[in-house]
């Protein structure tokens, strides 16, 4: 479809951003759960949405690198960090229900990127240091020798970062929300006959941070392998085959803090052991020089308990251990036929079929201090789903196109959402075992303009989804049958539950153009509407024709790049978030940021830079306040400055 986007290296470069999650936000449909990016967000909440579909800390779509996965196998939520920067040659942003391709994971959508490959043999380095004792290290090379390569590449960060919460606030108790992360990564592979590779690929990732008040952290212990062969057969069709394995322990510690800020008491103390193994089996062919067929199968399985401790806030004492969990498998079948059905006009026509199963799940309890509820086996659960897709394109002429789709998907409930309950400040978000699988339906049409004058781009996308049993974090403080919220709630705790509502629609349009100005100097920019809302919720009046928490309606990018390698380079870049509502319906003003960043060739690959964040140092809400807890704000101006090394020089 023509609403696919691309980014480049040069475009990754351009921006100020010093994450990659803050990089894609150029693209208008791209957000977290909530405002703050990855460099200072709890890691729950680094779940992706694009085009509105609903925010949360599961993703809504699949992120993979090189093909392998990066969604979380316990929550998929996304550690933005495993991948080195240095490493990214581009990313690719497709936006629309991809289920019928890729499973549960991609139901709104797929973000791939695309590291650096082994030829040319080089290497790339980017260092740099800023405010808030920021430092930061990133590298990938690569080399050859005879039929073998390599790469490796790795990334080092650190930041003290910044109080979450505004001035008039703040207490004793608040501290700088700092993080620190390090990742590692090597490719090790043959090239067998003319065109067939074989490799091995192990990574490891560690995360710690300071969720912004004193003793509140949480780190991450990740180790991935993957084994990998893209076997060209011949008249036989070309096989890529990848196994992927993962085993992670996620740690987190949960305070009550009293509205002045001054006190705090532990509440939860939690561990998230979680494992994944998967492997697929994709096979193409191309049928004369009008048809390709493909075909594929793919499974995995998660295994993860959240063990979590519970403090009285009163004492300190613990009362029970709580352990709950289970394991998720699902096995899927796909096929594609890719047809050119006449000069100009290209039919995709795609299906998927997956069975989901969730087993082996139960919630045990242990009484230290405090007597508990009963032990729960949960019965064995699976869910059959049909993905279909059709994409029809046209290229009219040497400037226009217009495509259209149609598509479902599916999302199956995380582990984390079955059951793992969380606290974010003074919110408590309770588990649900027996969620059920959202259900999406959704369509697109769009028309793309290039080569106006050699110097313009356009394109516009009409775009609407629809989720049945969409996934959302509910107020205990409405009218809710749920036996999921205690009556009373815990004392200085809003309480919410994880509910299936019934219906939420995404309807909206997507422009953007480019614009050369001169060989030197690029316009871009990038605006999106969407009207997400709840359209039914049973059991829960309230909420029905309200926006969906944490989308806002109107988002619009602007950029401006000026290039002169023998000179000096700039970039200003521009992101403005339209109204949006928290959870619970508190509304989170518009606000503007602005980004820019200056650079210069030194010599023998060598460039220097300086950016900054949010330049005018906006104060913006990330978090709503309630009456038991103060807002929370994002990112403050953030500098940095550094120098990039490449060899073989760009």
């Amino acid at each position: 479809p023509i609403s696919d986007l691309q980014l480049t290296k040069e475009d990754l470069r351009a921006t100020p951003a010093l994450t990659l999650d803050d990089a894609l936000s150029q693209v208008p449909g791209f957000s977290l759960f909530r405002r703050t990016s990855s460099r200072t967000a709890n890691p729950t909440t680094m779940g992706v949405s694009l085009r509105g579909l609903g925010a949360s800390g599961a993703s809504r779509a699949l992120v993979l690198d090189d093909g392998i996965p990066l969604n979380d196998p316990f929550g998929s939520w996304i550690y933005w960090d495993r991948v080195p920067r240095a490493s990214v040659e581009s990313v690719e942003v497709a936006q629309e229900g991809a289920s019928s391709l890729y499973g549960s994971s991609a139901l709104g959508g797929v973000i791939q990127f695309l590291t650096r490959p082994s030829h040319p043999s080089g290497i790339s380095i980017e260092t740099s240091y800023g405010n808030q004792n920021t430092q930061d290290l990133s590298l990938s090379a690569s080399g050859q020798y005879r039929r073998w390569y390599s790469i490796i590449a790795g990334e080092a960060f650190h930041t003290d970062g910044y109080f979450l919460v505004p001035d008039a606030y703040r207490g004793t108790v608040d501290t700088r929300a700092g993080t620190q992360h390090g990742t590692a990564d090597i490719t090790i592979g043959r090239k067998v006959g003319a065109r067939s590779v074989v490799f091995a690929r192990g990574s490891s990732f560690n995360d710690t941070r300071n969720n912004g008040t004193i003793g509140q952290p949480n780190d991450i212990r990740l180790g991935e392998g993957a084994f990998g062969a893209n076997l060209d057969l011949g008249t036989v069709g070309t096989f890529t085959l990848r196994f992927d394995c993962d085993a992670q322990t996620y740690h987190q510690q949960f305070y009550s803090v009293l509205f002045d800020q001054n006190s705090q008491a532990l509440v939860n103390s939690q561990t998230v052991p979680a494992q994944r193994v998967g492997g697929s089996a994709v096979w193409s062919r191309s049928l004369g020089k009008r048809q390709t067929l493909v075909a594929g199968f793919d499974e995995h399985e998660e295994i993860g308990h959240s063990h979590e401790m519970i403090f009285s806030s009163s004492t300190g004492n613990p009362l029970r251990l709580n352990i709950a969990g289970g394991s998720q498998r699902t096995v899927g079948l796909f096929g594609e036929d890719l047809i050119q059905i006449a000069p100009g006009w290209l039919l995709s026509l795609s299906a998927r079929y997956d069975n989901w199963r969730n087993f082996d799940a139960s919630s045990v309890c242990t009484p230290i201090h405090a007597p508990c509820p009963p032990d729960t086996s949960f019965a064995a659960r699976s869910y059959d789903a049909f993905s279909p897709r059709a994409t029809l394109l046209q290229q009219l002429n040497s400037h226009v196109s217009w495509s259209a789709s149609v598509y479902r998907s599916f999302r199956a409930p995380t582990l984390n959402e079955l059951y793992r309950g969380f606290r974010q400040a003074n919110n408590q978000t309770n588990a649900n075992a027996y969620l059920q699988a959202e259900r999406l339906t959704g369509g697109e049409a769009g028309v793309a303009v290039t080569g106006l004058n050699q110097h313009i781009q356009l394109r516009g996308t009409f775009f609407f989804n629809e989720i049945i049993n969409s996934i959302a974090n509910v107020s205990c403080q409405v009218p809710n049958p749920s036996p999921l919220c205690p009556q009373p709630p815990p004392p200085n705790t809003n309480e919410f539950v994880r509910e299936n509502l019934g219906r939420t629609s995404a309807p909206g349009v997507e422009i953007d153009a480019i614009g050369q100005i001169t060989n030197r100097f690029q316009l871009s920019g990038g605006y999106q509407y969407v009207d997400a809302k709840v359209i039914s919720a049973p059991g829960q009046p309230s909420l029905l024709d309200t926006w969906i928490a944490q989308i806002p309606h109107n988002v619009l990018t602007f950029q401006a790049r000026y290039s002169d390698p023998s000179r000096i380079s700039f970039s200003v870049a521009r992101r403005m978030i339209g109204l949006q509502y928290d959870t619970n319906q508190l509304p989170l003003d518009r606000y503007f940021v602005l980004d820019a960043m200056v650079s210069r060739r030194i010599g023998f690959g060598i460039e220097a830079f300086a950016a900054a964040e949010n330049v005018f140092n906006t104060q913006y809400i990330s978090t709503a306040g309630t009456s038991l807890s103060p807002p929370q704000i994002g990112l403050p101006v953030a500098v940095h400055c550094g120098v990039r090394f490449d060899f073989p020089k760009r």
